[in-house]
């Protein structure tokens, strides 16, 4: 009896159960991250140095509680959810009509390794499809995560001394905001350094399946501390060659519009709307228009070095919930097949 193979539906279901069950486990440090990549904004024109990752750890428990780590979390989960199924069902699409194709082509014959340069091409092309689709929830998540409670940022709410009504942070509030603000368009903020960082996890891919094949073509087997080790290395590459356009693309979906009103405001317009609901006629304009536009200024503003803000916080997160997924990925391929089969059986009585 042969054996049950997965279809690229299967191996989405198990890569998407397995990048939510990862990053669900390093989810604080993913908030953590995602607040030094945008401390940049809130500390403009300054020479104030971001928090490492464990001074915002802590400021976040003292100001925020233990919830302060989880804002966001259902849409990042949402994200990471859509994200990592549509990637594994486009990359196991893609490079298996790849594969067919070979063997159409070289029949009877063994197929030798696909070159790294095709697993990058490969990897590219399922993440670029995938990013199309999946973006919207992915700026939505992150406004969540930059969203901190008044009481640690304006004295005046924490006292409720001041009428300026409290912003919806839930997903629709801020869906709603976002599309206020800069049009449907603006749920796709971020679009073009997304494509750009599709090379993220084709570069993961493509080195994670270059050293399986290593040792699978000398007779190893692959435990899953080697397929832990195998996964970290293989993120910590793709992030470090990647960073700059990974900071660039959380300013850009980082809030703009407060700045950008506040500066077309003279004193006695500001003093005037202090304790009323009242809100200025002014037209939005976004502080930056791509992701060049941003790697510039922050080099022009405070030198190379920027680009790589919080990039150990960026490095850790990505790499344990890489190196987890990697890990445990047979093991939700297993339960995905489970998943399938179950579903077929229940179809057919």
């Amino acid at each position: 009896m042969p054996q049950e193979q997965l279809t690229p539906f299967g191996h989405a279901l198990a890569g998407a159960l397995g990048g939510v069950f990862s990053n669900a486990a390093v989810y604080p440090l993913d908030t953590v991250k995602t607040r030094i990549q945008a401390a940049g904004e809130k500390n403009k024109g300054s020479n104030a140095q971001a928090p490492t990752v464990l001074q915002l750890l802590r400021k976040i428990l003292r100001d925020e509680g233990f919830l302060g780590y989880y804002k966001g979390f259902g849409a990042s989960m949402l994200n990471t959810f859509s994200m990592q199924y549509a990637y594994f069902f486009f990359y196991s699409f893609v490079r298996g009509s790849y594969l067919k194709r070979l063997s159409k082509k070289h029949p009877n014959q063994k197929l030798p390794p696909l070159s790294a340069a095709m697993e990058l091409i490969l990897g590219a092309i399922a993440g670029a499809l995938a990013q199309v689709f999946t973006i919207p929830v992915a700026v939505i998540a992150t406004r969540q995560q930059l969203a901190e409670d008044p009481a640690s940022t304006d004295p005046e709410k924490a006292l409720g001394t001041t009428n300026v009504p409290k912003r919806d942070n839930s997903f629709l509030g801020v869906a709603r905001e976002i599309i206020d603000e800069d049009g449907v368009t603006g749920l796709w903020t971020g679009l073009k350094p997304g494509l750009v960082l599709t090379v993220n996890p084709a570069i993961t891919y493509g080195v994670f399946e270059r050293l399986k094949s290593s040792l699978v073509s000398q007779g190893k087997g692959m435990s899953p501390w080697m397929a832990f080790a195998m996964g970290a290395l293989s993120k910590t590459l793709a992030t470090v060659a990647t960073y700059p356009y990974i900071m660039a693309k959380v300013r850009l979906q980082a809030r703009t519009s407060d700045d950008a009103e506040i500066t077309q405001l003279s004193e006695s317009d500001k003093a005037s709307l202090v304790g009323t609901e009242a809100k200025p006629a002014t037209v939005h304009k976004p502080r930056y228009t791509g992701a060049i536009d941003v790697l510039r200024k922050v080099h022009k503003e405070k030198g190379f070095v920027e680009w790589y803000q919080g990039m150990s916080a960026q490095i850790t997160k990505a790499v344990l919930s890489q190196a987890l997924l990697f890990m445990l990925k047979d093991q939700f391929e297993r339960y995905a097949l489970f998943i399938m089969i179950l579903w077929r059986n229940l179809s057919s009585s």
